[in-house]
């Protein structure tokens, strides 16, 4: 952590930065620590030049809607894949957070902050992503109205809510594959047991002849 708050110290720009523990003593001036922020409005914002970012899909999508490059640190679940799948496309770096120092995160940012091509392929992501035929509130509005015009629009829903619980979770269909795997453990211990029976009296034959 404190590697990151000396990088953000070295950078001639704003940071902005939600962090909720004790304060760092290498912050910089530049630096302002937040216990919340608003994310979307942030990267809305017309100054706002690198989003340095875990990966989760709200903060790529956000990202890729404001036209904002990403500097990545994936942590867990689907970050690795996201941030994988932004660079491919040019509009992010990743940091191996498992050997990440200073001048390593310093130089990230640094690329993404001077390297025109990052912003330039992002706002063409932005441009790809944000080019609908219907506008996503007006579609929202849309379907609320249509939903209540219908009460609840039934013909809408799936069979899944008229399916029994146990059937819904698929119960039946594990019990029914403990069963097979319990059988099928049964007749291999069985067949077992037979054959070293069966070698046990053979020995046993040979013994006494």
């Amino acid at each position: 952590m404190h590697r990151k708050v000396s990088a953000f110290a070295q950078l001639p720009q704003i940071v902005i930065w939600r962090y909720t523990v004790a304060q760092p003593s290498t912050l910089g001036d530049n630096t302002l620590l937040v216990n919340w922020l608003p994310q979307n409005d942030l990267l809305g914002h017309a100054k706002t030049k690198v989003f340095v970012s875990r990966g989760g899909t709200n903060g790529i999508f956000e990202a890729i809607y404001h036209g904002v490059p990403i500097v990545g640190l994936p942590l867990v679940f689907d970050q690795d894949d996201n941030l994988s799948k932004m660079r491919h496309r040019g509009v992010a770096k990743v940091v191996d957070i498992a050997n990440i120092d200073r001048s390593i995160f310093k130089d990230a940012l640094q690329e993404v902050l001077t390297e025109p091509s990052y912003r330039k392929n992002m706002q063409k992501l932005s441009s790809l992503h944000r080019d609908t035929p219907v506008n996503p509130l007006v579609s929202a509005l849309f379907w609320i109205e249509f939903v209540m015009r219908h009460r609840g629009a039934a013909h809408l829903r799936t069979d899944s809510y008229k399916m029994p619980w146990y059937s819904y979770y698929s119960v039946d269909v594990v019990v029914f594959s403990v069963l097979i795997v319990s059988f099928t453990v049964y007749i291999v211990f069985k067949v077992i047991r037979c054959l070293c029976c069966s070698l046990c009296a053979k020995r046993k034959r040979a013994k006494q002849d």
